[in-house]
């Protein structure tokens, strides 16, 4: 049980560039327009010695029912009811506005602590609006500048006298828990706009955690949501919809396509999700590649399986593409799913959890070097120019992915297709489908044995 802090106000009032400022590090999109942050935005951090969750949301801002911005408002609303102290932010140049009026109404009323800061109160520019913020009802404003980083000495002071309340009060429950050895497995969620990553996400969550919608990009930022599956904690992040390069022009999502990326980088599942209608194109390879040569695992997950008519024949479709399209990942899990309706959601995540097993596999020394004789006996490596090019001995250094190194007299005059022709050997042997696999040839001599 975490303390948790979210920071509320109206759009573009500084709330993500002051969530970077408290997170230690840039996590948040930033951008001068409004709206940038859509979903509710958590991290874990550590500030002075004090542990806590932050919180990020979306502007509040008047809806209309059922648009995308009446679903940014319950992301927020559910902030609110999460939290154990709410920064009410507020533009300090601007001044008090009627819709900052508006929204300390539910602040009050929800009888959580609420500190209101007056961001951008560098220099003079803010002391008027700064003193207009005692309207509020919210207690006294704090003056700070989340952007050059003025007044967070005050509200370190705010947060632990307010932490320190909460952990009295809620003693008995903080020291009974026992936290859980090793970390959450990272599933990253991947794939073009509009293929339903987000709807996948709320799905296999039970809740309505990220926006969706039927517009293409309404998720920017990458949302990481702590979940447990069959007693197995996992991290689910889901991203942005990836599309061509050629075809970003705009800033924020050039910015929401490298947070994405960013998000592939440190995961150790990855999950491809493509639409079913439109599977296979050439985005989807691309992004496929890109996986394999980040060395990460991946399931494929085909979405919106129920619109499928013909099953049985776009199944047989699927499975040769795969085989044809994609070698350098032969044997990866195919997973046909309806997000929407929640069916193949629990045997995507279980085909998640076995090629993350694979991933992790270390192979014996005395089996690696027993198949490679076998293996070289059967196929002879080309000779380099009348002589043999020697592959004497092999290990595996490092998993996740399974990396091996040959050790050989003339690396160098091994072909590209003789490694292929192992990789492919070492898959089928060990059962290793699925997964990138890494083989160096290094020349130099068993180092295990002396000259």
């Amino acid at each position: 049980m975490r303390f948790k802090i979210a920071i509320i106000g109206r759009p573009n009032v500084g709330k993500s560039t002051l969530f970077n400022r408290l997170a230690g590090r840039k996590l948040a999109i930033v951008d001068d327009r409004p709206g940038v942050t859509r979903d509710r935005r958590m991290v874990d951090v550590s500030w002075g010695g004090m542990e806590f969750t932050l919180i990020d949301t979306a502007g509040l801002e008047d809806p209309k029912k059922e648009s995308l911005t009446s679903r940014m408002q319950d992301q927020t609303a559910e902030a609110i009811r999460e939290a154990d102290l709410c920064l009410f932010v507020m533009d300090a140049r601007a001044g008090l506005t009627p819709m900052d009026k508006h929204f300390a109404v539910p602040l009050r009323k929800s009888g959580k602590p609420v500190a209101v800061l007056a961001n951008k109160a560098e220099g003079k520019a803010g002391d008027a609006g700064s003193l207009e913020a005692h309207a509020l009802g919210l207690g006294d404003p704090l003056r700070v500048s989340a952007e050059h980083g003025d007044g967070m000495a005050d509200l370190f002071q705010i947060v632990r006298h307010t932490k320190k309340d909460w952990e009295d009060a809620n003693a008995e429950l903080t020291h009974t828990e026992t936290p859980e050895e090793g970390g959450p497995l990272k599933i990253a969620i991947i794939g073009r706009p509009n293929a339903g990553k987000s709807t996948l996400v709320n799905q296999l969550l039970g809740e309505n955690r990220v926006l969706t919608g039927p517009v293409a990009g309404t998720t920017r930022d990458s949302i990481a949501v702590k979940w447990r599956w069959q007693d197995r904690e996992i991290q689910l992040v889901d991203t942005a919809g990836l599309r061509k390069k050629a075809r970003i022009k705009d800033r924020l999502e050039k910015m929401s396509a490298g947070d994405a990326l960013h998000s592939l980088k440190f995961a150790e599942i990855v999950i491809l999700l493509l639409d079913a209608e439109q599977a296979f194109e050439n985005q989807d390879l691309k992004l496929a590649d890109l996986i394999a040569r980040e060395g990460r695992a991946v399931v494929i997950g085909v979405n919106k399986w129920d619109l499928v008519r013909n099953k049985q024949e776009t199944r047989k479709k699927l499975d040769e593409m795969v085989g044809r399209l994609l070698p350098q990942i032969r044997g990866v899990p195919v997973v046909t799913l309806s997000a929407l309706e929640g069916k193949g959601l629990d045997k995507l995540i279980r085909s998640a959890c076995e090629i993350h097993d694979i991933w992790n596999q270390r192979l014996p020394t005395a089996k690696l070097n027993k198949w490679l004789a076998d293996a070289t006996s059967d196929h002879p490596p080309p000779a380099d120019r009348g002589r043999s090019v020697g592959l004497r001995y092999m290990t595996q250094p490092n998993a996740r992915p399974p990396t091996f190194v040959v050790f050989s007299q003339r690396a160098a005059s091994v072909p590209e297709s003789y490694v292929r022709y192992l990789i492919n050997g070492l898959r089928e042997q060990f059962k290793l489908k699925g997964v990138p696999i890494r083989l160096n040839i290094r020349s130099r001599n068993n180092p295990y044995v002396e000259d």
